[in-house]
């Protein structure tokens, strides 16, 4: 026999093939039998295999078992039903090359027009949590074999893959007298491939993830497939476009969309800052809350109640009842609350009524959350003139063992970060031995996780159960004390009877009232342009803003601040770290440790009394 050579294999040409002989085998039986009813009615002979076979008789329509076809029985407990040469040569050989002819009449073999065909139900196996032995069983070698063999052989053969084409297929059937066009064909083949790369995709994709929980190294190939989710309106930015959402084939999305429409930016920030939340709620068993921008929080705070001092910076009615989801959001809102204008918010519990009032207040883009009390809902998707995002995540919802990115066109794999921060970590101090305080313990781990979520370098500032201040994305370490320090400095200043007293205008939007008060307290009023001072006075009662703060009176206040903690995302490299994180109340410190200059930083949190935990954990986020 020739050599398999393209120039030896060509045949007839041909547009409609005549359907004389059709080869049943699906595991979704949708539209089954009225396709059967209509091959029948075109005079097509019916193969057929197990269940497919059964549902076709018990409907009264003939139809042949394919091991009568082959003269040789299922076996292997079904492995091995249609992995015969009279199924493969009477779908693949090419109508009129007469050498292909002249083999199949020798072999007894007759052909075959149309693969009706959906493999073993792979997805629904892995879905409902089955052994890793039941999903390999469930891995389907017969049918994709089919399936290529038929879209490969697409020019005299025609290639079903979905109930979903069913209705294509007959229509173009009774069009032409029980034949099928080479559009159609050519175009299933498509979706055919198509149907066998996405399985295979799944298969592989489960498999590598089987192999790296089994910690024996990545995966040699890394396939990745995804099926639309839901367009997006760009991505970061307008030009980028196209954008969109993917699930992950042989998966779901974990989070449905209860109002408003998500933005590229929006759902990383929702993910980002749902499992920060989700990490506080087990570690701590609080509820927990963040702010999110850009994927990286403005604040998080705890359902630890407020003080009166901290119910007036925040503007929280003395009188106003507050559960402690509300409570969570209050603190994380308003540890930054110039930076959380626009903020996508995270909750770790079902948003109450409660909640939902404090957050219609503000002006935010949108929050997830484990669910919505129907009260709650109807008050958030009104907002924003229906545009406020309410997206709800499946609390038990676990994410695959690793994680990729494509960065320029390269592909990146790493193991998902799942060292959770416990109260352990944070249990004992470095320094003396001794134990760490219970609240500065829950500040440290509130502090360490917000850090696994901020853009490293990060610092984080905690204090009373809220984050207090965020230094991210900075290439030196100790500039990202300095910029969390700056922001402590902001949330603690609006908490002095300067700041409380401040004689501002009536009428103001709320955020015009945050912004004057953050201005106030940055200064440097004495070097405004005549526009920005006209514009700043405006603000107040007087039409003039009152005398700036002399650094002498708010280092006077400063002074009285104390029992802050501060969580860093890896070692300290210098005590110059220590030295700025002492002028701004911090007396608690969770660090991983492992610089050469440790003992030179622990001598330096020593002579100033305080506490630090070496963690060992290094938490970087990119």
């Amino acid at each position: 026999m020739s050599a398999h050579v393209i120039s030896k294999i060509g045949g007839d040409s041909l547009d409609v093939i005549k359907i004389r002989r059709a080869l049943l085998s699906v595991s979704d039986k949708t539209g089954l039998v009225e396709l059967g009813l209509k091959l029948q009615s075109h005079g097509v002979e019916l193969l057929s295999t197990g269940g497919t076979a059964a549902a076709l008789r018990g409907a009264g329509i003939p139809v042949t078992d394919v091991a009568d076809y082959t003269g040789f029985p299922e076996m292997l407990g079904g492995r091995v039903k249609t992995l015969h040469p009279k199924v493969h040569g009477g779908i693949m050989y090419v109508r009129g090359n007469a050498e292909h002819e002249a083999s199949i009449a020798e072999a007894g073999i007759k052909g075959i027009d149309l693969v009706v065909l959906n493999l073993y139900a792979f997805e629904a196996t892995v879905a409902k949590g089955s052994d890793f032995a039941t999903c390999v069983e469930n891995v389907d070698i017969g049918g994709p074999s089919m399936l290529r063999s038929s879209a490969k052989n697409h020019a005299y053969v025609a290639i079903a893959t979905s109930p979903d084409q069913y209705g294509a297929l007959t229509a173009a059937m009774d069009a032409s007298g029980g034949a099928t066009p080479y559009a159609l064909r050519k175009r299933f083949a498509a979706a055919a491939f198509g149907h066998s790369a996405a399985y295979d995709s799944m298969i592989a994709s489960w498999f590598a993830g089987q192999v790296a929980e089994d910690g024996d190294g990545p995966a040699p190939v890394a396939t990745r497939g995804y099926s639309l989710a839901r367009p997006l309106k760009y991505g970061c930015n307008p030009h980028q476009k196209p954008a969109a959402l993917y699930k992950p084939l042989g998966g779901s999305l974990p989070f449905t969309v209860r109002s408003g429409a998500p933005g590229y930016i929006n759902m990383l920030d929702a993910f980002n800052a749902y499992q920060l939340v989700r990490e506080c709620r087990e570690a701590l068993d609080l509820p927990a809350a963040a702010s999110f921008k850009h994927v990286s929080p403005a604040g998080a705070g705890l359902g630890v109640p407020l003080t009166a001092v901290e119910r007036r910076a925040y503007e929280v009615d003395a009188a106003a009842e507050l559960t402690p989801l509300a409570t969570a959001y209050v603190r994380a809102r308003q540890a930054d609350p110039l930076c959380s204008f626009g903020d996508f918010v995270a909750l770790s519990d079902v948003v109450d009524v409660k909640t939902a009032e404090v957050l219609k207040k503000e002006v935010s883009d949108g929050v997830i959350a484990p669910g919505f009390d129907d009260d709650a809902l109807a008050i958030l998707s009104a907002k924003k003139g229906g545009k406020f995002v309410c997206v709800e995540v499946d609390p038990a919802y676990v994410a695959p063992a690793m994680e990729y990115r494509e960065v320029y066109g390269v592909g990146f794999s790493q193991k998902r970060n799942d060292r959770a921060v416990t109260l352990a970590d944070v249990a004992t101090d470095s320094v003396s031995g001794g134990a760490m305080p219970a609240d500065a313990q829950r500040d440290l781990v509130l502090a360490s996780i917000a850090c696994k979520y901020t853009q490293s370098n990060s610092i984080v500032f905690a204090k009373g159960g809220g984050v207090v201040g965020v230094g991210a994305g900075q290439q030196s370490r100790v500039d990202c004390v300095k910029l969390a320090a700056k922001k402590v400095t902001t949330w603690y200043l609006r908490q002095s009877d300067a700041l409380l007293e401040l004689p501002l205008a009536p009428g103001l939007k709320r955020q015009q009232r945050v912004n004057a008060r953050v201005k106030y307290i940055e200064g440097g009023l004495d070097g405004q342009s005549p526009q920005e001072k006209g514009a700043f006075d405006a603000l107040f009662a007087s039409g003039a803003a009152p005398p700036e703060l002399t650094p002498a009176q708010k280092a006077a206040i400063l002074k009285t601040l104390d029992g802050v903690s501060l969580s860093s995302d890896a070692f300290f490299p210098f005590p110059d770290n220590i030295d700025v994180a002492a002028k701004f109340g911090v007396k608690y410190i969770a660090q991983a440790g492992g610089s050469v200059q440790d003992a030179q930083v622990i001598d330096a949190a020593k002579g100033y009394g305080m506490m630090m935990a070496m963690t060992g954990l290094r938490l970087f986020h990119h």
